[in-house]
């Protein structure tokens, strides 16, 4: 299992370079270099089964710089996990200081290489040099992070040739590794890693929240064995300032422990080094729940863990409890979705396909007294926050019986009703947040508990206005639909909170805002789909609007997207992928249910939401 994979649209194409499918001819020369012929791109080719495995060739004695080059990139893209043979086709220094593991570098169609031409009367100096070049997609760091990038690459990789042996080998070359987007695509898998808001708990359990960090790592090169490590290392640098790990500093693997395999009931034994040889139930148990929640991420076969160090067993946690240590997204089950219907009233239905009908909830924002256009629902289903139909004013009131409304908590002074407030958004802590268009002062705000004086949150960097807000389950995330000019693009933030000595109140502030949306022009709505995923409705430049998912960085998750639905003016989803998603179109209010079509629940009804 892929980070979030239920849903999305990520390609799987490859090329070959050898492949087990070859039989007895593999070695024989199934993916041999060329004989002659000019240098072109490594280029990404169609799809191939992905679960064919690929191995690259060393270099023949008589390999040109051409097919040196050639084959060096081809040994990039294989399923070789230390690289040991891309390493032959480099000098022996240039193998020692070579550090593939530093990053990958995507590109959309392969590396360009092409021969620099040579001084008149320097063919034979016995060195050459090649310029790779592509257009960048993305980078993965060295925490195996993803960052969708642009812009145009350009390295260069400097050859010799040996006087003694006459063979040709590379002895310059950039660090890290380069490949096109096809091949990216099939070598490597986006897999959430789990750690522990550091601040933040959720507010109806109060459980601390469990955090996804996705990261891509080789799909075919003992990835369960890739994540126990990558997990163990602590979280990206994005991530890290609002969660924290329960492994002690400096936690790794047992010496000489090379792979981890589950047994035949499923559980799989991690042995750790004496680092975490005093800690105690409470906090192995966490431990446990964060390499379950990993685990599980890649592969739901996964259903028990079981730590020890030294000679001593530390912990064991089965899957049905790991929930007990820490709450992963939504923490209950989720009954209803919830929409304004054509008498501006916030009308709920059940989640189950074909179950009950639409009904006014409970408590004064069902009884169509303040007309809405909005709603937000809190993740406990207690409360409710509307948007009055002018959007003017915020309301908050109880899912109770005979509860009354009370005062706007909020106002907007916005001349017209788009320049006014968003539609509201709960967090994990029972916290509300809407965002106020006023041009005159555009403000994300924070209400506590859904009540009190909006705190007004700092977000530096932010450039443009934001027209919509979604905060993840987790409390410490935020998406962000932020428009500048003509173009609107999806933002996630992380979300710190400080409050200094002598101060009742915290300092909110949105960090390090990022793009998840590099390739839309427009985005329309958007709502968080699992635990790193969002499903986005938007369009490409000179394109039509499409319903897609997205990874929280920018990357395009496995499986297939969403079926097309034409006129979406707004989207919901849950962070369990079994409900469906919900949205309001040209039809009405429409359900997708996985695997079916679009199918039509009301005509008249808008702004269906989720609790959150």
């Amino acid at each position: 299992m892929g980070a979030d994979r239920e849903g999305g649209a990520r390609r799987r194409p490859g090329r070959a370079v050898a492949y087990v499918a070859c039989g007895a001819v593999l070695l024989a020369g199934c993916a041999s270099m060329p004989d002659s012929g000019d240098l072109s791109g490594v280029d990404s080719t169609p799809r191939q089964d992905t679960q064919v495995r690929v191995f690259a060739m060393p270099p023949s004695a008589d390999a040109t710089p051409t097919q040196l080059v050639q084959g060096f990139l081809e040994a990039l893209t294989s399923d070789d996990p230390n690289y040991e043979i891309a390493s032959q086709y480099l000098t022996e220094d240039a193998a020692k200081a070579w550090r593939p593991k530093t990053g990958t570098t995507v590109l959309a169609d392969g590396p360009d290489a092409f021969e620099l031409p040579r001084a008149r009367g320097r063919e034979d100096t016995g060195e050459t040099s090649f310029t790779l070049s592509g257009n960048k997609v993305a980078t993965v760091d060295e925490q195996q992070s993803y960052a969708p990038v642009d812009g145009l690459y350009e390295a260069l990789l400097h050859l010799t040739q040996d006087p003694r042996t006459k063979q040709w080998r590379i002895d310059e070359l950039p660090p890290g590794v380069v490949m096109g987007q096809g091949d990216f695509e099939r070598n490597y898998t986006s897999v959430n890693k789990y750690y522990f808001a550091s601040n933040t708990a959720d507010g109806g359990s109060g459980r601390t929240a469990a955090v996804a960090d996705p990261v891509y790592v080789r799909e075919r090169v003992d990835p369960m064995t890739q994540m126990v490590r990558s997990l163990l290392k602590g979280p990206t640098t994005w991530l890290s300032p609002v969660v924290r790990t329960s492994f002690p500093t400096g936690t790794a693997l047992k010496k000489g422990v090379t792979t981890l395999t589950p047994d035949e009931q499923n559980k799989l034994t991690v042995p750790l080094n004496d680092k975490a040889a005093r800690v105690g139930l409470s906090k192995c148990n966490e431990m446990a729940a964060q390499l379950l929640f990993t685990l599980r991420s890649l592969t739901p076969s996964v259903e028990e863990v079981e730590l020890e160090s030294g000679d001593r067993q530390l912990c064991s946690l089965r899957e049905d409890r790991a929930d007990a240590a820490a709450a992963r997204g939504s923490t209950e089950p989720i009954e209803y979705v919830y929409y304004v219907d054509d008498k501006q009233r916030l009308v709920r239905m059940p989640t189950a396909e074909g179950a009950g009908t639409p009904e006014a909830v409970p408590g004064a924002l069902g009884e169509g007294q303040t007309q809405l256009r909005s709603a937000a629902v809190s993740r406990d289903e207690e409360m409710a926050a509307g948007v009055g139909v002018d959007g003017k004013e915020l309301y908050v009131g109880s899912l109770v019986s005979g509860g009354s409304l009370g005062e706007p908590v909020l106002r907007s002074a916005g001349r017209t009703a788009g320049d006014r407030l968003t539609t509201p958004s709960w967090d994990a802590r029972h916290d509300l947040w809407v965002a106020d268009r006023n041009p005159d002062e555009p403000r994300l705000l924070l209400l506590e508990n859904g009540a009190g004086e909006p705190l007004q949150v700092q977000t530096p960097g932010l450039d443009g206005r934001i027209e919509s807000v979604r905060v993840a389950a987790d409390g410490v995330r935020i998406a962000l639909v932020v428009a500048k000019g003509d173009t609107s693009s999806l933002l996630i933030g992380r979300i710190e909170r400080e409050t200094k000595p002598g101060e009742d109140r915290p300092t909110v502030t949105v960090q390090e805002l990022r793009t998840a949306t590099p390739e839309l022009e427009e985005v329309t709505t958007v709502s968080w789909a699992g635990d790193s995923r969002l499903v986005v409705v938007g369009r490409e430049q000179d394109g039509v609007q499409t319903v897609r998912y997205v990874q929280v960085d920018g990357s395009t998750p496995e499986g297939p997207a969403p079926a097309a639905l034409t006129g979406v003016k707004e989207i919901a989803a849950a962070e369990d992928d079994r409900l469906p998603l919900v949205a309001y179109s040209e039809d009405g209010i429409v359900r997708l249910q996985s695997g079916a079509q679009w199918q039509k629940v009301v005509t008249e009804g808008t702004a269906p939401v989720y609790p959150g």
